[in-house]
């Protein structure tokens, strides 16, 4: 009895590892595999967004917090402060991507931009809460939907001197 038990085991251990169940002819898979092709597909844009044709679009001036001009870009009708900004490699965070978990995004508009924008929803308002250097024509770059209406379709963002972050451990936006 115990003779055939030391038989089971040594067939077990002799046995196929499971992984290589599903494919019993592992020497014809290695074969098949570096012949197959590899196909691309289209590369993706992180930004979101499309740049409109010089000349066309709403014009932005990023200015940082003491007002210095860092960067004149044009966008789209309905595009986010947030997506712009990152189209155009300024400095604005996003940790949360735009789903108001966050206030890393948080920017400062001009009065007659502000005053003709929708109110912020509660959600925004409670991220804003948390928002450094919060004034009262701040609101979130990824609630902010650019539009020609608003200003004759020029637009002035400042950037907060620094942003709260509660998700990363002081390490800077590498946009």
């Amino acid at each position: 009895m115990l003779r055939g038990l030391a038989l089971d085991l040594l067939s077990v251990s002799s046995r196929r590892p499971s992984y290589l169940k599903a494919c019993p002819k592992r020497d014809t898979f290695a074969a098949t595999w570096s012949t197959r092709g590899f196909h691309r597909s289209i590369p993706t844009r992180h930004g979101g967004i499309d740049r409109p044709k010089p000349g066309t679009g709403i014009v932005i001036d990023f200015k940082d917090s003491k007002g210095t001009l860092i960067k004149t870009v044009e966008a789209n009708e309905g595009d986010d402060i947030l997506s712009i900004a990152h189209e155009y490699d300024i400095d604005l965070e996003g940790a949360c991507e735009g789903s108001i978990a966050c206030s890393t995004c948080h920017v400062i508009l001009e009065q007659e931009v502000f005053d003709q924008l929708e109110e912020p929803g509660d959600d925004e308002n409670d991220m804003l809460d948390m928002a450094f250097g919060l004034t009262e024509t701040s609101r979130l770059g990824c609630q902010v939907k650019v539009t020609k209406d608003i200003h004759d379709g020029r637009w002035e963002v400042r950037l907060p001197a620094a942003t709260r972050n509660m998700f990363v451990d002081g390490k800077r936006a590498s946009h």
